[in-house]
């Protein structure tokens, strides 16, 4: 083999393995730009989850709220019905 003939392997050994490099480092920052969307996702997942525990806390202590309104309204109606008929007994 001449100089000339392996100068010129070498340096077709030498562009493959640059266009390998390239595409190795195109491969891996592909692969990070998904790690990054990955991550971002999770973030936002998170701050859903955090929004959408505080959303049930508030929903659960306006449900007890109301269930405690609804016991003493319930108590109160009772309480008007015996006085309804007391008073309608009284009068027959």
């Amino acid at each position: 083999m001449t100089d000339a003939s392996a100068i010129e392997a070498a340096t077709k050994r030498l562009s493959a393995a640059l266009d390998a490099l390239e595409a190795a480092l195109e491969h891996r920052r592909d692969t990070d730009r998904g790690e990054n969307a990955l991550a971002a996702q999770v973030h936002a997942l998170g701050s859903d989850r955090s929004k959408l525990a505080s959303d049930l806390d508030t929903a659960t202590a306006r449900a007890r709220r109301l269930e405690a309104a609804n016991r003493e309204v319930a108590q109160r109606l009772d309480t008007a019905m015996e006085n309804i008929r007391s008073v309608l007994e009284a009068r027959q």
